[in-house]
């Protein structure tokens, strides 16, 4: 038998055969072209419509994320209908579903986290600029995708977390509301007037600007401390207008200003030590001189 003749042969055949699909394939590719310019055009009519209305940003990703690609299937199906004769969209579905549960298996996890991305974009909270925490991680949101969530963190590092962990983990959205609560605790000296050192927290917290006033502002004796009496001091700011950082630094000198002018004392922690036993305390005069 000869099978460098065989070799040949086949080889011949498969060269003959890709020659015959030529066309086939330079149509297919042209397909694919237009399946591209519509998409984009697609897309920019999609933008347009959506800029004119109400829509959240994240809806409007959505939408466009969904326009492009709807269109690209159906470029790429026209696409192998013409460049594998007898190729039919219903060929594609059986040969999928032979293999249907090891890609389910191979792609939990992209699947997962495409269908959070819908189910996050389509629910109402969470909006992009939204200042939120999850799993530790404190930041705005910049972007959201069908795969994952752009989370621009206080100190400008760049977290990006799957829909996943945003969907099945609790979420703190802080700038849900346009005011958030702050807090402080502030000691005062145990000899001091208590009504008065709530009096002056309380006329010291009304110079600070970014308080909300319609929201009333706490001050509440709260307990025996170590070395001074505890007030907790809670107020209202805005949380998107700036920094609640600098509120509460604000707030801080507001009262130490206050409670200074008023003679108030805030001590130092003080620390009593016990003895089990009497200590032996020994003088050290001067030398002995020698006789």
């Amino acid at each position: 038998m000869n099978y460098i003749e065989i070799l040949q042969n086949q080889v011949l055949g498969m060269w003959t055969g890709f020659i015959a699909i030529l066309p086939n394939l330079a149509i297919a590719l042209v397909v694919l072209i237009l399946t591209w310019i519509v998409a984009k055009f697609a897309v920019r009519v999609a933008n347009k419509a959506t800029g004119k209305s109400s829509m959240r940003e994240d809806l409007r990703q959505l939408v466009e994320t969904v326009v492009r690609l709807a269109i690209w299937i159906a470029g790429v199906i026209l696409a192998l209908i013409v460049a594998i004769p007898g190729f039919t969209p219903a060929g594609l579905i059986a040969g999928l579903g032979i293999g249907a549960l090891a890609i389910g298996f191979a792609f939990q996890d992209i699947f997962e986290n495409f269908l959070a991305g819908v189910l996050i974009m389509l629910r109402e909270k969470m909006r992009i600029g939204d200042l939120i925490e999850v799993e530790g991680v404190l930041g705005k949101v910049e972007k959201i995708t069908l795969r994952e969530t752009y989370v621009r963190q206080l100190s400008n590092e760049l977290t990006i977390m799957p829909n996943s962990m945003l969907f099945k983990n609790a979420v703190q959205i802080l700038t849900d509301d346009t005011v958030r609560r702050n807090e402080i605790v502030v000691g005062v000296s145990y000899d001091a007037d208590l009504e008065e050192a709530q009096r002056v927290i309380e006329e010291a917290m009304k110079t600070v600007d970014a308080i909300v006033e319609d929201r009333p502002v706490i001050v509440y004796a709260q307990e025996f401390g170590g070395s001074s009496i505890d007030f907790l001091v809670q107020w209202y700011a805005q949380s998107a207008a700036r920094d609640l950082r600098q509120t509460k630094s604000e707030a801080i000198k507001a009262i130490k200003k206050g409670l200074d002018a008023a003679g108030i004392g805030i001590p130092f922690p003080i620390q009593t030590n016990y003895f089990a036993e009497p200590l032996r305390i020994e003088q050290v005069g001067a030398e002995k001189t020698a006789d």
